[in-house]
């Protein structure tokens, strides 16, 4: 017989819970298969059942996620939608972002990064964020897309924004709506405008889809928005934990020099190891049993992607960074219809950063403590000292 959520009286939302959010988030996932937090929103954490609610979107559906104010200064994101919608708007996301369409930019993709570790080279101590992932991501990722160089200051100021609007009210959301997003918004309303877009970048090639009528124009212009948010913020703090855990783990580091070929892999274990999601929204459309607890229609859910990367029911020892792990069943890119539309980007993004600091870095040492992104459902380092000792 079936047995209610049973309840979980910590906050898993305070600062002092952000910052300690891995052993907050496994914590949680090891109480019971699904929690009921205060609010009533239900959070499911172990693997198993992350997976099937990620490819189960008619009984998890996105229609109606916690916590989602239509009023928020962020975008509406059109690739949240449940098909057949979804589908629709994320083929022309998957068009522009396809392997092919990105193998025409490839080349801005390397020169940025030997460009970047050119200027690292003479500083040694740097910020694993600020002066390397971030500084990259924020400058490649308009570029290709075709956004002016005016206002990209702008681009901090928009992933605090769309973070900091995912989360429960609290003091952390409350902290967030006192800043001043005007002229954050201003940039995103102009500068993303078909006519101030570069007409040999991906932008344009989103637009494009609106003159054959795949979305419309406001459409056209919410899905570049996106593109600018999602392949930004999971981006450069998966690459700022990669170099992390070759710190870390500087045996794994010595095996990815010596076979710079498994790039990929090491960006995907570290998004495996340190999640930068800790969860997806969804809603039960129907009651649901989550091993003997029985999740009723209409309750409001959080995936927990992050704790479910650490689930040592399905990982073997998963708090060690593994260049060699199998992660195909990693649920850090998503899984199912909302997998990451992005995903090609992202790698190309990492293939190109992270491989040119294989080539060049001999070794990474930690400068300095971790300071953890304080947004509710963003997770990572926002600033990371570490010791770049170049070859």
């Amino acid at each position: 017989m079936s047995r209610e959520v049973p309840a979980y009286d910590l906050d898993i939302f305070t600062p002092e819970a952000v910052r300690n959010a891995r052993e907050v988030d496994d914590a949680l996932r090891e109480f019971a298969p699904a929690v009921r937090l205060h609010d009533g929103t239900v959070m499911i954490a172990r693997h198993e059942h992350v997976t099937k609610g990620l490819l189960d979107w008619k009984t998890f559906s996105s229609a109606s996620r916690p916590w989602h104010d239509p009023t928020s200064p962020r975008p509406e994101i059109l690739l949240t939608d449940d098909p057949p919608r979804h589908t629709q708007t994320r083929k022309v996301i998957a068009d522009a972002l396809s392997p092919r369409a990105l193998e025409r930019v490839k080349g801005i993709f390397e020169e940025r990064a030997k460009a970047l570790l050119g200027r690292l080279r003479e500083r040694g101590t740097v910020d694993a964020v600020g002066d390397v992932t971030q500084a990259y991501v924020f400058q490649v990722l308009p570029d290709i897309l075709g956004l002016p160089e005016e206002g990209r200051e702008h681009m901090h100021g928009f992933s605090e924004m769309v973070w900091a609007t995912m989360g429960p009210p609290g003091e952390l959301f409350d902290q967030a709506m006192q800043h001043d997003y005007s002229a954050v918004i201003t940039w995103l309303e102009t500068q993303c405008e078909r006519s101030a877009l570069d007409p040999a970048g991906i932008g344009e090639t989103i637009y494009a889809a609106s003159d054959t009528g795949q979305v419309t124009p406001d459409e056209a212009k919410l899905l570049l928005q996106t593109v600018l948010s999602a392949g930004a913020d999971t981006t450069f703090i998966t690459m700022a934990n990669a170099l992390r855990a070759w710190a870390m783990f500087p045996g794994e580091y010595e095996k990815l020099r010596a076979d710079p070929k498994k790039v990929r892999a090491a960006f995907d274990e570290s998004l495996r190891w340190d999640s930068p999601s800790r969860m997806a929204g969804r809603i039960a459309t129907t009651d649901v049993e989550i091993d003997d607890i029985l999740v009723p229609a209409g309750t409001r859910c959080g995936l927990m992607f992050a704790a479910a990367n650490r689930d040592p029911r399905y990982w073997d020892a998963p708090d060690e960074y593994r260049l060699d792990r199998d992660n195909k069943h990693s649920l850090g890119w998503g899984y199912g219809v909302h997998g990451c539309v992005g995903r090609v980007l992202a790698q190309m993004e990492a293939s190109a950063l992270l491989g040119e600091i294989v080539g060049q870095v001999e070794s990474i040492e930690l400068a300095g403590p971790y300071e953890p992104w304080m947004t509710t459902v963003g997770h990572g380092p926002i600033r990371q000292p570490v010791k770049l000792k170049f070859a």
